[in-house]
């Protein structure tokens, strides 16, 4: 295999402490995989390269299996948008699916489909990724195609194909986050704890608003913009010949029209709130809801790693610190979660519960705030710190056996650092961490005077004198 993992003794026994047997086993397939248990050692292996007009191509080789990927890369977000236009980063997710003469409407998925591959994207607020799996034959046919739409996409814009997309992403709104439980929270969030005009102020998915007011000319000026060479890259991965593969690169890709330079990307001063913001939102759930957030160090930045494993310490599994005393001794609760959501201008640290029912949450925030306070004051101890980091070990080792989220990770790696071959920094990060250091971060970060505190209750128990519809604030962001 031509990625190379190396995993430490410690990592395994984290992954199956409490059965020997597991462990003999799992030491025997990594043994197998010629990985040593001396310390952990991650390798992605790459090439890379960039076109004249720009684009970057990164090829990642292996060839354990008969499969290919390629994974695109636009460095455009929803903190690209501006007021008044709100959603067009992921609007223009759903266009590229829209067809060109040369791939018409629905073909894109047929003819992938019919060589055994599949595709998908995502938007979010620092990024947007197109990418495709199949059979290695297919490649010739992937590349083609993604070079296609990349050059002809924005020219062939018409109202038709923009009208159905808008409906698409009106419906997804209403069914992800408008009407599904406790989801419209993630409407909420960003606006509580952004000001208005910060690109982190409104949700990736946009307003109903601003997709319906969206011109034709609108959507191709951002893709003008946007979607140039010079803001894309590339990557390659699978069973594939980089000598065979570059020429076909070369000859699609290397076509594309540059613009002549970067677009620029807003950098604004970090947002801070200067008290605690408190909201309620009404919904139709049975069971209230209270959501904690915080402003937090951006990813990959001092605090990051640290909050991440204060996370997995505070609400991940049964072991986790509020899922003890919540769900297990007190029984005041039905779930938990803890995460910090790392973004690139800056992030946010979010705490989740949900109430078990006739439980009032100012009796579950004083729990949460008690044990945020121990963290924020008391060492944890190695042991606890241990198993955090073992389960983070696990699951970032874990997922790189997946030949498509290696691609994906080599183009963030590069859209980030411009660096594909940061893996191995990245996890270090993690093991780097003390009990110190996390506790510091805790004390710098979850501040009880600086957060929001937002309540989803249930509809017929939601206060009924707002200062807006379903909201109410103590104080405004800042």
């Amino acid at each position: 295999m031509l990625w190379r993992i190396a995993v430490s003794a410690r990592c395994l026994r984290g992954i199956v402490a409490c059965d020997p047997r597991q462990y003999q086993a799992l030491a025997s397939y990594w043994t197998r995989l010629h990985l040593t248990p001396s310390g952990i050692q991650l390798h992605i292996p790459y090439q890379q390269q960039q076109l004249d007009n720009g684009l970057t191509v990164i090829y990642h080789e292996d060839h354990s299996q008969p499969l290919v990927v390629v994974n695109i890369n636009v460095n455009v977000g929803s903190r690209d948008e501006v007021a008044g236009r709100t959603g067009f980063a992921h609007l223009f997710e759903h266009l590229m699916f829209m067809g060109t003469k040369r791939v018409p409407e629905k073909m894109f998925d047929e003819w992938m489909e019919q060589q055994g591959g599949w595709n998908n994207a995502w938007t979010s607020q620092d990024r947007t990724d197109y990418y495709d799996v199949a059979p290695a034959h297919a490649l010739p046919l992937l590349l083609w195609m993604e070079a296609d739409r990349l050059s002809a996409l924005g020219a062939e814009m018409d109202l038709d194909k923009l009208n159905t997309q808008r409906g698409v992403v009106h419906n997804e709104r209403r069914q992800q986050t408008e009407n599904r439980p406790y989801e419209k929270a993630r409407l909420r969030l960003p606006e509580l704890l952004y000001p208005k005009g910060h690109p982190y102020h409104h949700p990736v998915i946009g307003s109903h608003e601003d997709l319906a007011a969206a011109s034709v000319q609108d959507v191709r000026d951002f893709f003008d913009q946007r979607y140039t060479p010079e803001n894309v890259s590339l990557v390659v991965a699978g069973d594939f010949d980089r000598a065979t593969t570059e020429p076909l690169i070369k000859r699609y890709f290397g076509a594309l029209t540059p613009s002549g330079k970067v677009p620029e990307r807003r950098q604004p001063i970090p947002a801070s709130l200067t008290g605690v913001v408190r909201d309620s939102l009404e919904d139709t759930v049975s069971a209230a809801k209270l959501v904690m957030a915080w402003h937090s160090p951006a990813g990959y930045a001092p605090g990051d790693a640290e909050l991440d494993l204060v996370g997995e310490i505070l609400g991940s599994g049964k072991g986790s610190r509020l899922y003890q005393r919540l769900l297990y001794h007190q029984q005041l609760a039905q779930s938990v979660a803890a995460y910090q959501s790392s973004k690139t201008l800056q992030s946010h640290f979010s705490i989740e519960v949900i109430a078990a029912p006739g439980v009032d949450l100012a009796i579950i925030e004083k729990v949460v705030d008690e044990e945020i306070a121990k963290l924020s004051n008391q060492p944890m101890s190695e042991r606890e710190l241990t198993r955090a980091k073992n389960q983070y070990e696990a699951s970032f080792i874990g997922r790189l056996q997946s030949l498509s989220t290696r691609a994906s990770l080599l183009n963030g790696y590069f859209a980030q650092h411009h660096n594909p071959g940061y893996v191995a920094q990245d996890l270090q990060r993690y093991l780097a961490v003390t009990a110190a250091g996390a506790m510091a971060a805790t004390r710098r970060w979850l501040t009880p005077d600086k957060r929001v505190i937002l309540h989803i209750l249930p509809r017929q128990q939601a206060p009924t004198s707002h200062a807006a519809p379903h909201c109410r604030s103590e104080e405004t962001p800042r």
